[in-house]
Parts: C-alpha cells; sequence; structure tokens
C-alpha cells in the first residue's frame, strides 16, 4: 500500500539518459520529492514540472531531491526536461513496468494509458512521509507543501538539524 508510513518500491527504471537507475541510487541518502507525470504532452504536467523546475535550486541546497517518473520514451524526457531547464531526473516507464505494480493507471486515458498524476515524499529510506493525488490539479504538493514535507523528514533524519 501507497501510504504514508510504508516503505516505496525500490523503482529499477531508465533515465531520460537511457541509463538503467535505481530510486534509491537516485536519492543518493537524501529525502525526496516523488512525482508520477502524465507525460509531456498534457499542458496540466507542463505547469506543474515548471513549478517543480523553479524550485529545483532550493532542493540542490537542502540536500534533497526531485524525481520525476512517466510513460515518456527517454529520449522525450530528456527534450522535456531541457525545455524545463530542469537538472534533477526523470524516470522512463514507457514499457509501463511499475505502472500496475503501483496501482497508478489513469483510467480515463485509454489513449496513453499514462501514471495518474501522484506525488510522494519520502525518507531518504524510502519510507513515505506524504501522498499526494493530483488527478485534480488541486490534488498537488504546492511548493509549500513541498518545503514544510522536507522540513519535516530532514528534522528526523539529519542528526544537526537543531529542532
Amino acid at each position: 500500500m501507497l501510504e504514508p508510513g510504508s516503505v516505496f518500491h525500490d523503482l529499477d527504471l531508465p533515465d531520460h539518459t537511457g541509463r538503467e537507475r535505481r530510486l534509491s541510487e537516485v536519492a543518493g541518502g537524501d529525502p525526496v520529492a516523488l512525482v508520477f507525470s502524465r507525460g509531456w504532452w498534457c499542458p496540466k504536467e507542463q505547469r506543474y514540472l515548471r513549478e517543480l523546475s523553479a524550485l529545483q535550486d532550493e532542493f540542490e541546497v537542502a540536500y534533497t531531491r526531485i524525481v520525476v517518473v512517466s510513460i515518456d520514451a527517454p529520449e522525450v524526457q530528456s527534450a522535456f526536461r531541457a525545455g524545463l531547464g530542469a537538472r534533477f531526473v526523470f524516470l522512463s516507464d514507457g514499457d509501463r513496468r511499475w505502472l500496475e505494480q503501483l496501482d497508478l493507471l489513469e483510467e480515463t486515458d485509454s489513449t496513453h494509458r499514462p501514471y495518474r498524476p501522484t506525488a510522494f515524499t519520502l525518507h531518504p529510506d524510502l519510507t513515505i512521509h506524504a501522498a499526494y493525488d493530483g488527478y485534480w490539479y488541486w490534488g498537488r504538493p504546492t511548493a509549500e507543501d513541498l518545503r514544510q514535507d522536507m522540513r519535516a523528514i530532514s528534522r528526523t533524519v539529519r542528526e544537526d538539524f537543531k529542532r
């Protein structure tokens, strides 16, 4: 079950360069905002991922990560990522290997069979801190939601974070 307190699957997928990666490797011991996206073609995803790109400087200096998963092929993700000016990792599930295991299929789009827009904030060990259902745009985590989640996670995993 993908709910707070459970451990998220250690996904193994190619990144935007085509290199196989594990989610735990990408996390690199840091807290993670894990975002499942319909794909580059959705205007809602374009808008939301521009917002995430605007946060990347904060995530980088705070030793936290952003990871996006979609059904887009790595070369499509690479182009989309470049257009956004994003520096964070995109993982490609073009074969939809994890889609059903995670039970995140967006059932209203039978053409693309994409992920339902969902976001998770994760501890470095991939334990879920919070889950957001973004099928309706307002269900997605805002920049402030992500800041608060990363602050709460960092307080629990950084020994020198003053409480």
